[in-house]
């Protein structure tokens, strides 16, 4: 069987290094090209974006895949919404792998928003505030502007931060809690803006604001695809050997 894995997070990578000791599958792993220097899979992979719906469908069709799997970040809604739509059209069957979220504890002060632009409302004139939600997300805050703004990103930036109120800061995961209250603490953080991802390597600015008592406003998910879904490898790695079984 060969199966297109779209890649982008650690499930894709956990799911492409059990699948390269796999001789009953061929996979070929498909990453955006967000980050100028993604970790290398084991397995062939492509980098780029596809050019659209009929380009993706075609290259979907002449490759003959017969399987999707879709190990995206979780907020990656577009390609997903995308990419089921397409399988639907030519029936290749599609996954969706979607890791667990975020739940908070009572020592935890969240809020959760459905927008960047709601951040706005729930923070003080004067903060500091780490955004932790990407370098693409940037535009949807611009009206933050009686605020800091330290934006975290992994690729050194090539054009000036968009704002005079803010900048980036560079810096490559994993990081640790220890790692992440100095930096909260060197910056005198005031608010913590992340995106509800999920995951345990990434939870770590969480606890790190939980310990220093700092607030957190968390953007929900895109709403859950319909059809087929997981939320772990192995649970993956088991919804191929059934669909292997079925085609046999």
């Amino acid at each position: 069987m060969k199966i297109l894995l779209l890649s982008g997070s650690g499930e894709a990578r956990r799911l492409a290094e059990f699948l390269s000791r796999d001789q009953s599958v061929t996979v070929v792993s498909s990453l955006a090209g967000v980050t100028r220097q993604p970790t290398v899979l084991p397995v062939s992979t492509r980098i780029g974006g596809f050019g659209g719906y009929a380009a993706q469908r075609d290259y979907i069709l002449g490759e003959c895949f017969g399987a999707v799997i879709d190990a995206t970040h979780p907020f990656a809604a577009r390609i997903s919404e995308r990419t089921q739509e397409i399988c639907s059209e030519i029936s290749v069957p599609y996954l969706h792998i979607r890791r667990p979220e975020w739940q908070a504890v009572p020592e935890d002060d969240w809020t959760m928003i459905d927008n960047s632009a709601e951040a706005k409302d729930h923070i003080p004139a004067g903060s500091v505030v780490f955004l932790a939600t990407g370098r693409s997300t940037l535009a949807s805050f611009e009206n933050l502007s009686e605020m800091t703004l330290i934006c975290r990103q992994i690729d050194p930036p090539d054009s000036p931060f968009p704002y005079k109120n803010g900048r980036y800061l560079v810096g490559k995961p994993p990081f640790s809690v220890e790692d992440e209250v100095a930096l909260f603490r060197d910056l005198d953080v005031d608010v913590l803006v992340v995106k509800n991802a999920g995951g345990e390597p990434s939870r770590t600015k969480l606890d790190a604001a939980r310990l220093l008592g700092l607030p957190v406003l968390m953007l929900r998910r895109p709403p859950m695809l319909s059809g087929d879904h997981v939320e772990t490898v192995s649970e993956a790695l088991s919804w191929i050997k059934n669909l292997q079984e079925g085609s046999a």
